[in-house]
């Protein structure tokens, strides 16, 4: 007995998290999904994660939060992004109550919110006294992870990855770079890659070679006992779904 509850605190692989930003199936991969029930339901036979984006833009009710957390699978997982209100309009300023509002309706999630996506403007720059108190707020109200994306320069210093791995918040990988040529640093524990889509934002698909370089990043900072997400959000033109099932067959040939 003793035996197999010790062997169970082993630490184990954190998970790969592979998903879109919102998970509408375009119809030329629908017959992919053949589950029966609503999109989610069909989209989370396939995928573990799923980012949402429609938060950023409106409030959803405590119970339409509660109503997705139980039409997915124990496993999966939501990162859910931060409304616009605070992150655009008070800049992270002065937003308690505004926190508290959105924390209420997330919470619905349960243990199957995953990560609170904080993405900034590009003309916000990095404050690092407003930074350490908006996410030590944030801290208050959840254990999920934090991730930050940031598109003003000078996060992407010394003082802003401080900033960011003193407060566990990691820092998004996007594609493409805010900032060419730097290296986001944030809190190491936890890899998000953020996929725009490129050279168009939003519509163009990528490459094999590209995915295969994803695929290959992924593996390395599993090895390291990274928790990875990798989100798709090139949908406007549907190419996101496509996209992120070839990124798991790649990775699974890899673990084979």
């Amino acid at each position: 007995m003793h035996h197999a509850s010790h062997s169970r605190n082993l630490p184990t692989t954190p998970p790969v998290r592979i998903g879109c930003a919102g998970w509408g199936l375009p119809t030329n991969v629908a017959s992919q999904f053949p589950a029966p029930g609503s999109h989610l339901e069909r989209y989370a036979q396939i995928f573990s994660s799923v980012e949402i984006n429609s938060s950023f833009y409106r409030p959803h009710l405590p119970k339409t939060y509660a109503r997705w957390a139980a039409s997915v699978p124990d496993a999966f997982r939501f990162s859910v992004k931060i409304p616009r209100t605070i992150s655009h309009e008070l800049r992270l300023k002065d937003a308690d109550a505004a926190v508290r509002k959105f924390m209420l309706e997330v919470t619905s999630l349960g243990e199957k919110l995953g990560c609170l996506l904080l993405q900034l403007p590009p003309s916000f720059a990095l404050d690092v006294t407003m930074a350490r108190d908006f996410f030590s707020l944030l801290r208050d109200f959840t254990s999920a992870h934090i991730i930050c994306e940031p598109r003003h320069v000078s996060w992407f210093s010394e003082e802003g990855a401080e900033t960011m791995k003193e407060a566990g918040v990691a820092c998004v990988r996007a594609h493409p770079a805010p900032v060419p040529g730097v290296e986001p640093a944030g809190d190491a524990d936890t890899l998000y890659i953020r996929l725009h889509g490129s050279p168009k934002i939003y519509y163009s698909a990528y490459d094999e070679p590209f995915i295969e370089a994803v695929a290959g990043r992924i593996v390395e900072a599993r090895s390291s006992n990274v928790e990875v997400w990798c989100i798709f959000d090139n949908t406007a033109l549907g190419e996101a779904v496509a996209n992120a099932m070839s990124l798991m067959d790649k990775l699974k040939k890899m673990d084979t």
